[in-house]
């Protein structure tokens, strides 16, 4: 049997960051030989995520830094004693994971899109983990 689940560690090097994850995906669907199903992407941390978003335009990640530190700011009121909590925040609203669709080879996504790790609390070493589904 192909495998099917991997593994990857990046390292982040800002507090906030959109990191492109297409060559990982495209490289864990060729070793797993799966042409039709559905890949996971799953991030196992509670201060980063995972995103579907337009990789045109780099301006687009800049505003999405924007934006959710403008609608999640890191509040001196906060209690969480690690000061990260808008980090959380974020987290959570952003997901963990997402899903792909599988077809004939490859991952279908809009002509503009790519999936990112969104880092929330950084710079750190990070993992995330990548299930691909025959079917």
């Amino acid at each position: 049997m192909a495998k099917t689940l991997f593994s990857y560690q990046i390292k982040t090097d800002e507090k906030q960051s959109f990191t492109n994850l297409d060559q990982y995906l495209k490289k864990a669907l060729q070793e797993s030989g799966v042409q039709d199903g559905i890949m996971v992407i799953y991030c196992p941390h509670t201060t980063a995520a995972i995103t579907i978003n337009e990789n045109a335009d780099p301006d687009v990640k800049t505003d999405l830094k924007l934006g959710l530190n403008e609608t999640f700011p890191n509040k001196d009121a906060y209690i969480h004693m690690e000061g990260n909590s808008d980090g959380h925040m974020k987290s959570s609203v952003v997901g963990a994971s997402e899903t792909l669709i599988v077809a004939d080879g490859q991952l279908i996504l809009g002509m503009w899109q790519s999936v990112y790790f969104c880092e929330f609390d950084g710079p750190r070493t990070r993992t995330f983990h990548v299930k691909i589904m025959e079917g």
